[in-house]
């Protein structure tokens, strides 16, 4: 019996030790959840390969639950929005933003409009867009929220619910696509990637929506891991990562995100993110 309790504890103490190895990892819900599991479980796949470790991939239901996670040691690598990036590496010492797309440094905005609005392209931020309904993308989002309500504020001088009839936040990029070209918002900012995605899957009636702005480029996602990860998986891990990220090479994968390929990123490539939140009041 005495035999049998020792055995037990040692099988229990060797997979408690599998479990405590395994990488784990989830990404901001920019899109609706199948698409999500479909992209990153290959990733994990591919992942878990390149590092030979047992990786896995964790879906979040909002930006604040991916922050929460990373913060909280459930996830130890996290694809993030430049914002929601940001934030969660305040929250965890020594973590690093350690890749980003390649289009990532030079991110757009699209502000785009139904018909109904009767708002048409500009050059220059449609100021005419006042008094329309208007639906942001999640509250934690960097192209969803943080960037059209940075510009909303510089036109107006007001904060968005002073300059529209009723102001929305959908929650994803694809609901917000969704609900514009459905009417149900005249007017929306969405990611111009995952814009272009729904365009050519057929989603949106370019009878119907139009981009009438696009934003001037800024920094957005990142591949952020938390600053203790070598201490859990051994020295120069994190090392690994970033090398397997960068030298994703397979076109099915990189078009899942969709990305030309990933480039090293550092955390002081985001700060012009930190200070545009800072001046809006989301991060003190």
């Amino acid at each position: 019996m005495k035999k049998f309790i020792m055995l037990a504890a040692l099988i229990l103490g060797f997979t408690s030790q599998i479990q405590a190895t395994e990488f784990v990892f989830t990404a901001i819900p920019d899109q609706d959840e199948s698409a999500l599991k479909k992209r990153f479980n290959k990733i994990a796949v591919y992942l878990e390969k390149e590092l030979s470790v047992k990786t896995k991939y964790i879906p979040v239901k909002s930006y604040a639950a991916a922050v929460t996670a990373f913060r909280n040691n459930q996830v130890q690598l996290a694809w993030f929005g430049g914002l929601s990036g940001v934030r969660a590496r305040q929250l965890v010492k020594g973590s690093k933003a350690i890749a980003q797309g390649f289009e990532d440094p030079f991110f757009e905005t699209y502000f785009i409009a139904h018909k109904s609005s009767g708002l048409k392209p500009s050059l220059s931020f449609p100021k005419g867009m006042a008094g329309k309904t208007f639906t942001f993308g999640s509250k934690g989002s960097t192209s969803g929220r943080l960037m059209p309500e940075f510009h909303i504020r510089k036109a107006f001088g007001k904060t968005p619910d002073k300059v529209f009839k009723r102001v929305g936040f959908s929650g994803s990029h694809s609901r917000t696509v969704a609900l514009v070209n459905s009417g149900a918002y005249e007017v929306g900012a969405v990611n111009f990637k995952v814009y272009k995605k729904e365009l050519n899957a057929g989603k949106i009636d370019q009878k119907k929506v139009s981009i009438i702005w696009k934003t001037p480029g800024y920094p957005d996602y990142n591949w952020s891991i938390r600053g203790d990860t070598d201490k859990k998986f051994g020295k120069g891990f994190t090392n690994r990562v970033q090398k397997a990220l960068i030298g994703m090479k397979d076109p099915v994968l990189l078009r899942s995100f969709p990305r030309k390929s990933f480039i090293k990123a550092v955390n002081k490539d985001f700060k012009p993110i930190l200070d545009t939140a800072r001046e809006i009041g989301l991060i003190d």
